[in-house]
């Protein structure tokens, strides 16, 4: 079994990398590198002092399109955690039936086993591989005869060959296989039909269950106890040799997980490295001296996040899991209501409070161009598919920043998401003319962008519709 640790990386190289993707925030990327690097000094600690250090939960404060999100989610795939947003306002809303904050728990192990047997798909993928070459061979040099059922490697008789004689074996065995083996390998055999048996899973019927607590695990548990009743079945198919390989892989690869390490694993990461992003935090925040109305059910939903926030034991199908060191990060605007607004206890456990700043024009001129993933790299390569060289001049950026920060100020106020409006926009009759167009060199320059965009931008009302 993968015991894939968070790497040992120190605070500044975790803020080195959030700087490959995230411009600006110093103090939110700062903040989580200290939290990330934590956890692997925690690990270091002998027992029982390691239980008894928890980790430091972080209130992220600022508008929308700020990095909020990104910063965690980047923080996450660095230290290869299982990550998952939540946003708490969700348990708010009315008429909401069917999950409980419990299920966010659920779901952080669902991702984590899914995350785990994905690496241990790719660590038997050389053996599977060898196992379905053995059996597709097997298939293609039977004894005698048109058509020959062949056992597979372990005596299995679940292939039959069809479309006409093999070639006379003049060869001994062995250089026979060899030479089928290259062919096999080279793909000039794909063409060539099988009929292979596969499992057959059978379909369960969505059952929904209302009332009472764990709606998930006891629909989830039903559904498992139907299955087993209904168990599979071997189905005949008909398939060309390279669709054949791919099942049979999959067969082979589940065959060779073992799903019992999986989940053990599973539950060890989100145990001990599992992030769980809790957006919009200030929405069930109750506001001062108010306490009646919405307000109840916000006190409400902190009163129910508080146990798993501050170190719970959460029932799931695959076995109970404690969150005691699961790293909770939360944010919100908090344009209304303040982080003093929750309930004492729920302050208590985000003891980190970091704020994030308001981008500005130099800020998405950085955002264009800077991160690896940098808008304008996004549709360069995009237009590159279309064989158009496609070019941004320093003074288009200046001025799709500019337009942006602009139009935020007189309109909503939604940060760096405004570049891909703006781009978009600016971009829009060549994204559609690209495949048909002759010229395939095309610059964007200043004047390009606010002959698109100059009218749009000026005009507050009509900006507010379409950027």
């Amino acid at each position: 079994m993968i015991m894939n640790d968070t790497a040992a990386l120190t605070p500044k190289e975790i803020l080195a990398e959030l700087d490959r993707y995230i411009i600006g925030q110093p103090d939110a990327k700062r903040s989580v590198a200290i939290a990330l690097r934590n956890r692997w000094r925690r690990r270091q600690v002998e027992e029982p002092l390691r239980d008894e250090i928890l980790p430091k939960n972080i209130i992220m404060i600022g508008p929308t399109g700020v990095g909020k999100t990104e910063i965690a989610r980047r923080l996450a795939s660095l230290a290869q955690s299982p990550f998952i947003k939540v946003e708490a306002s969700k348990f708010t809303e009315v008429g909401y039936v069917g999950r409980d904050v419990e299920s966010i728990i659920r779901d952080l192990l669902e991702l984590a086993i899914s995350m785990v047997k994905e690496e241990e798909r790719q660590r038997v993928e050389g053996i599977a591989q060898a196992h379905v070459e053995e059996r597709l061979l097997d298939l293609l040099l039977p004894a005698s005869g048109h058509q020959t059922a062949v056992g597979g490697p372990e005596g299995d008789k679940s292939f039959t060959l069809t479309g006409g004689k093999l070639p006379a074996q003049q060869t001994p065995e062995s250089s026979t296989r060899e030479r089928f083996r290259e062919l096999l390998r080279d793909g000039k055999l794909d063409e060539r039909e099988v009929e292979i048996k596969l499992k057959d899973m059978p379909q369960m019927p969505m059952i929904e269950v209302m009332g009472g607590s764990n709606i998930e695990e006891l629909q989830s548990n039903f559904q498992d106890v139907m299955g087993k009743m209904f168990s599979s079945r071997d189905k005949s198919r008909r398939l060309k040799i390279a669709d054949a390989r791919a099942a049979l892989h999959k067969e082979e690869s589940d065959r060779l997980i073992d799903m019992e390490g999986v989940k053990k694993e599973a539950r060890r990461r989100t145990e001990e490295s599992g992030i769980v992003f809790l957006d919009e935090i200030d929405k069930i925040a109750s506001r001062s001296g108010t306490a009646h109305g919405p307000d109840v059910s916000r006190e409400g939903v902190q009163r129910d996040l508080l146990p798993i926030v501050e170190g719970s034991t959460v029932s799931t199908k695959h076995g109970m899991v404690k969150t005691d060191h699961i790293l909770f990060i939360a944010s919100g605007a908090f344009h209304v209501a303040k982080p003093s607004d929750l309930i004492p206890e729920l302050q208590g456990r985000f003891p980190i409070r970091v704020e994030l700043h308001s981008l500005g024009k130099e800020e998405f001129v950085r955002i264009l161009t800077e991160p690896e993933n940098a808008l304008t790299r996004q549709y360069v390569a995009l237009m590159r598919t279309e064989c158009i060289d496609l070019r941004f001049a320093d003074d288009a950026i200046e001025e799709m920043a500019a337009i942006a920060v602009r139009v935020n100020e007189s309109t909503e106020e939604i940060g760096a998401r405004r570049l891909h409006t703006v781009m978009e926009r600016v971009l829009e009759d060549l994204s559609f003319d690209a495949s048909e167009r002759a010229e395939k060199t095309v610059v964007i320059d200043a004047g390009y962008v606010r002959e698109r965009l100059g009218d749009i931008a000026s005009d507050q009302d009509l900006s507010r519709y379409i950027l």
